[in-house]
This record gives structure tokens, sequence and C-alpha cells, in this order.
């Protein structure tokens, strides 16, 4: 979901705690980012069916440290073509070695039959070193039911980057997906990026039974260009 740098920092594996990051740093003012990956994964899980997906979106961030954008791609699961995710937040340091991040996600899928696909999530993330510490909480969903109320669902992820020689960047992430809402799991990923190309791998446990092939490791190739508007 994800996600400007959603590519370059690991965004088909952390998705959304670390492209929310991503959006809150950049300058004052209007952006724009573009991005296409081989495989759109959201915390390990296929979101196109293995199939390539493009994306782009549109940020504003303030200097106080609030940031409010949108950002879409295609998708492919149940009935739906089309992701859009809306967002705003607030970021800001705690002292001269912890960072914050916290906001407001709504994932909406706008040409899906079935409204019940939308769903919503609050998070934050504490970043120190080069480690960040997420964790994201099921706000809404439109599905109802004792399912998919506040609370049901909670994700918490542990992602650590470091500075290669040459301008590169290895990333590493682990992030674990509980509650009624949420097929529970845990995924694991590993990724290397240098001037907006990125190379990740990517793999999930479920605790519970899935269909063969799930749980197998997930490779991509992507490439994403941000732009000041």
């Amino acid at each position: 979901m994800k996600k400007s740098l959603l590519s370059i920092a690991l965004t088909s594996t952390l998705l959304t705690s670390t492209f929310v990051s991503t959006q809150a740093s950049a300058v004052e003012g209007l952006s724009a980012n573009v991005a296409a990956t081989s495989n759109y994964l959201w915390r390990g899980l296929e979101q196109t069916d293995g199939d390539a997906a493009i994306s782009g979106g549109v940020d504003y961030a303030h200097d106080s440290g609030f940031y409010a954008g949108a950002w879409a791609s295609n998708a492919s699961w149940g009935d739906m073509k089309t992701e859009l995710d809306l967002y705003l937040g607030y970021t800001g340091n705690i002292n001269e070695d912890i960072s914050y991040d916290a906001g407001y996600i709504y994932y909406a899928y706008p040409d899906s039959i079935a409204d019940e696909n939308d769903f919503s999530e609050i998070y934050t993330n504490l970043s120190t070193g080069g480690f960040t510490f997420g964790l994201a909480v099921l706000v809404d969903s439109e599905a109802g039911g004792d399912d998919g109320e506040f609370g049901d669902s909670l994700y918490a992820s542990i992602d650590y980057a470091y500075a290669l020689s040459g301008g590169a960047e290895i990333a590493l992430h682990v992030g674990d997906y509980s509650g009624d809402f949420s097929t529970e799991s845990t995924d694991f990923g590993v990724s290397i990026s240098k001037e907006g190309f990125t190379f990740g791998v990517s793999k999930v446990s479920f605790d519970d039974n899935v269909s063969a092939g799930e749980d197998d490791l997930k490779f991509y190739v992507s490439y994403a260009v941000d732009i000041d508007l």
C-alpha cells in the first residue's frame, strides 16, 4: 500500500509504516511520486497476484511536521483492480536521537463492487539510529461485524536500514500481523537499493493453513522517482 519511495524503502515489504515516514520527511510544499514494481507486496502479501504494478501519489508537507497525501496503484485481489490510499499525520523529534511519526490512513478500493473491502488504520513509528519500530491498529472496516471494529487487528514491525559504500542501502524487515480482522502471519524482508532502484525478497509465515505457494519466497525489482511540484 506501500508510498512514494514505497518501492525504494521496502514498500513492498514494509509497506505502510515506512512509506509514510518517507513522505513526512519531505521539505515543505507539494511533491509527487511515481513507481513501478515487478510484484506489489503489502506486509508480505501479493496485491497484484504476482504481476507488475504502477503507482503514483501526491503529498503535502508543512514545516510544522504535518503532512497529508494520496497514493494509488493497480491491484488484483477479490474483485478490485485499483487501490487508493488517503492519509495524514504528524512527524517530529522527541530528542536529537529519536524521531516519531503518527497518523491515519484509509485504504479504499473504488472499483470494487463490495464496498466492504475498504478499511482504515492509525499508525505510529519511532526511529532511532538505523532502526524504526512501527505499530498499526485497525480503526474501522466497511465490512463491519465483530471482526472489523477498532483494535481487531495489529501490525507490529521492526526495520533496520544500513548505508553501504557507493550510495547503496540495505534494509531488513520483520512484521507481525495479528487479530480477528487479519490473516495472522509474520513477514520477513531484505532489500538493497540505489538511485531509485530496489531489489528485494520477502517471505511470509502463516499461523494457519494457507493455499500452496502463498508462503513461498517472493522477489521483486522496482524503480521510484520523486518530483518536486
